[in-house]
């Protein structure tokens, strides 16, 4: 009797929608991992598929809307919703689930960071066609699981929630006090995606500054050698383990603690990039109290004069509050003076938002929206003019650039980033045609430009 080969049923199909920040696209890569190696199919659309995980993102209103609206449609389209993230671990008014008190049908709800959870709510409704084996999870990288960017840069969370308790922030209740990832296990996934192809490391948590605090920066181990758990020499291994692969380490949230200091050395030397990504928020001593935020604006000022001291080429980009409850014209004004003294190549900015739940909303002296609007604007006109001032200066040198876009080989120009430019949330650098007709240019590889313009927010580059 000769072997039969038997037809598969289809793979259950699960419709999957990541909403919020790279810590929750992080989240949502570990829940498409562990589905990938169970046997599931994961698509884009509602229509079609077995049931739908919607990872919603709760922090500021406009999130909270779009995460109920996307739950909404996935209900009407589907019928079968799970839905995961901050928004999951929000109370209503009345003391319950906000999610299940606006959208009952829902299967089940969980907070962020619940892999299992979520994974225990799609088995109870869509049993599991096999058991999982990770090497057979296709588009993976490994131990690095599945990724959610495009294969030339991955994300990579070294811990999760925070021990701050900012009055304009519900994250810690939502995401609770630090937990460090162990060392090792961070080096191992580290090495993965520089082994699959990655060139470009953003290194991402609520606080990286703080990565190992919550375990009194113990010793823990990685090809056999000890490697304490701490901010510093988790860089310096991952820039260590970059180099053979010519990739970049970028480093993002990073409060500015002294021990910070230690690390701009290392940016000084090449080994990770000169590039650091601070939230600020403000400059003003007395509104930083009423932020309960680590640190005053001067010691912040002086911070990054130090940091530039002893890295002249490093590039700051930080976010900020504007009308935050009490905030009087003065101290506004001492934001756009620390603004232009500081010099921040790329700073962003929210005019202040009363986030439910957040201990700021309790604080006296309210701004009316329109003003708070009205200083957002006039903080954004003077991030403008120090950006295209700093962008200016560049014009002439020749920079390494990352290519991120590259039709017909990039004979026809393309897009790129420098090591100034985080993905999306930075410019880019438009490349130009090339010159010499042999010049090609590929996505997820380097290439040299040199900077022949600016344009509003981005640099112009003739590739050479």
């Amino acid at each position: 009797m000769s072997d039969a080969i038997l037809p598969t049923a289809a793979a259950p199909k699960v419709g999957f929608v990541s909403l919020g920040c790279p810590k929750a696209l992080t989240d949502s890569e570990l829940i498409l991992t562990q589905l990938s190696a169970e046997g599931y199919q994961t698509v884009r659309t509602f229509q079609g598929a077995d049931l739908v995980i919607v990872n919603t993102c709760g922090f500021i209103d406009d999130a909270v809307r779009e995460s109920l609206d996307i739950i909404g449609e996935a209900l009407a389209e589907n019928g079968r919703v799970i839905v995961t993230g901050c928004l999951g671990a929000r109370t209503a008014d009345t003391g319950g689930n906000l999610v299940r008190q606006m959208h009952p049908k829902v299967l089940a709800v969980t907070g962020p960071h619940a892999t299992q959870e979520v994974m225990d709510a799609v088995h109870a409704n869509l049993p599991k066609p096999h058991d999982p084996f990770f090497d057979l999870v296709p588009n993976s990288f490994g131990i690095a699981g599945v990724k959610l960017t495009p294969r030339h840069y991955a994300y990579l969370k070294i811990s999760e929630g925070c021990n701050h308790r900012c009055t304009f922030c519900i994250i810690p209740s939502m995401r609770g006090d630090l937990v460090s990832r162990p060392v090792g296990e961070v080096l191992n996934e580290a090495r993965a995606l520089f082994e699959g192809g990655v060139k470009e490391l953003l290194v991402i948590s609520q606080d990286t500054s703080a990565y190992g605090v919550d375990v009194k920066y113990r010793t823990g181990f990685w090809d056999g050698k000890p490697v304490k758990t701490r901010m510093l020499e988790l860089v310096q291994h991952l820039g260590e383990i970059a180099a053979p692969y010519g990739a970049w380490v970028r480093l993002h949230y990073v409060y500015p603690y002294p021990s910070v200091d230690d690390v701009i050395p290392l940016m000084a030397t090449g080994l990770v990039l000169p590039y650091l990504d601070v939230p600020l928020q403000h400059s003003h001593p007395d509104v930083l109290r009423r932020m309960k935020r680590p640190a005053s604006g001067e010691k912040n000022l002086d911070r990054l004069l130090q940091w530039r001291k002893a890295c002249p080429e490093i590039v700051v980009r930080s976010t900020f509050i504007a009308g935050f409850p009490g905030e009087t014209e003065a101290e506004f004004a001492h934001l756009l003076d620390f603004l232009r003294e500081a010099r921040i190549d790329r700073a962003g900015c929210f005019a202040y938002s009363d986030v439910r739940g957040a201990v700021a909303n309790e604080l006296s002296g309210m701004l009316p929206l329109a003003l708070r609007e009205e200083r957002r604007a006039r903080f954004m006109a003077v991030a403008e003019e120090v950006s295209v001032a700093k962008l200016q200066d560049r014009v002439g040198s020749v920079m390494q650039i990352l290519v991120d876009s590259a039709p017909s080989l990039g004979r026809k120009g393309g897009v790129g980033r420098s090591y100034a430019d985080a993905p999306e949330i930075d410019g880019v650098v438009r490349l130009l045609p090339p010159e010499k007709i042999s010049k090609t240019m590929k996505i997820g590889e380097f290439t040299k430009a040199r900077i022949v313009g600016a344009h509003g927010h981005d640099l112009v580059g003739l590739p050479i």
